[in-house]
């Protein structure tokens, strides 16, 4: 089988793919139920760049495989719940990081770990959502139980043209909200009015320390997939009682130039989604809403397709905020 290995040499990082025995899978613990799976899809995240470059320190065993998600068929299961030929997704739960992920043709996992195909998407959909599409609407359903309902002022969100963003401001768009989508790219604007962005904000408006500790009350509601002091200055023009919901660090994980004052002054809430952990029936009911809710039409068009072999060099990309939209990896290809 072909696995993307990464290693740690004296000379630093590598990442190249290999030809390996399907025997150096993970095996797990006893009294683990553990489910092998044909991967069929899988797709590019951060972390993923960060797993390939070693940075974050997500990667604690060397050579590793990467890809945090993946979708694909089963072959073989321990676990009640799968059997062979069932069709399957998988985000978070560190694999890719601390246990072999989804850039190799075979995975082996805990049937925990797993969720079925969600009904009305294909394997190749599942992987264009992937864990960004899951946070963002893990978000979406954050800010709802928050208050959050179509209507009112707009609803903002940075790091607009990225995997998150994307998906995110489909699905507000879709469900009726205005959304302010941010961008440093000029030349994404088309693409985040075709997903349904109302507005476009310039990062230079949004990206430096709030100057004042309250701004005016511009939006309903956020989602921050940026942080550091876009999350702080985006804080600071929340109307009374709004939420936002903080998803991401690309910007740095302190935010700078925050007061408490968006807090006690204006009932501020500021929502943490971690889409790594959830639950399982946190999970189902996302996918479900995803099927529901997101635009297949919209999620198609957010889609670029590469092979196994381009990954490494786009890991380099997406940490540098050269992607745009939704990577797919054909794994047939």
């Amino acid at each position: 089988m072909r696995a993307l290995i990464v290693d740690k040499t004296d000379s630093g990082i590598t990442a190249g793919i290999e030809t390996i025995s399907e025997d150096r899978l993970p095996t797990g613990e006893a009294g683990d139920k553990m489910v092998t799976v044909a991967v069929n899809y899988t797709t590019v995240n951060y972390k993923d760049g960060l797993c390939m470059t070693g940075g974050g320190a997500l990667v604690r065993d060397y050579p590793h495989v990467p890809g945090i998600d993946f979708a694909g068929t089963v072959e073989a299961s321990d676990d009640p719940r799968y059997s062979p030929g069932d069709e399957v997704v998988l985000t978070g739960w560190r694999v890719g990081e601390i246990w072999w992920g989804g850039y190799a043709d075979k995975a082996r996992v805990k049937g925990d770990w797993l969720v079925p195909l969600p009904k009305g998407l294909t394997q190749r959909q599942a992987m264009a959502v992937g864990t960004a599409g899951l946070t963002s609407m893990l978000s979406v359903m954050a800010l709802e139980g928050h208050g959050l309902t179509p209507g009112g002022r707009p609803v903002l969100v940075t790091g607009a043209s990225g995997g998150v963003g994307s998906v995110a401001v489909a699905i507000l768009a879709k469900l009726g909200y205005e959304v302010a989508a941010v961008t440093g790219r000029p030349e994404w604007e088309t693409y985040l009015k075709s997903l349904g962005a109302s507005t476009i904000v310039a990062r230079g408006d949004i990206a430096a320390p709030p100057k004042r500790p309250l701004g005016r009350e511009t939006y309903s509601g956020a989602i921050d997939a940026v942080g550091g002091s876009m999350l702080a200055h985006a804080l600071t023009l929340i109307q009374y009682g709004g939420s936002v919901a903080a998803v991401g660090l690309a910007g740095g994980p302190a935010i700078e130039g925050v007061t408490v004052l968006p807090f006690i002054l204006r009932g501020v809430n500021l929502l943490g989604i971690d889409s790594v952990m959830q639950p399982r029936e946190a999970r189902l009911s996302a996918w479900s809403r995803i099927a529901e809710d997101l635009p297949l039409g919209l999620l198609d068009a957010m889609i670029e397709e590469k092979t196994l072999a381009d990954v490494p060099a786009l890991g380099t990309a997406i940490l540098e905020g050269k992607i745009r939209g939704r990577i797919v990896v054909d794994m047939a290809k």
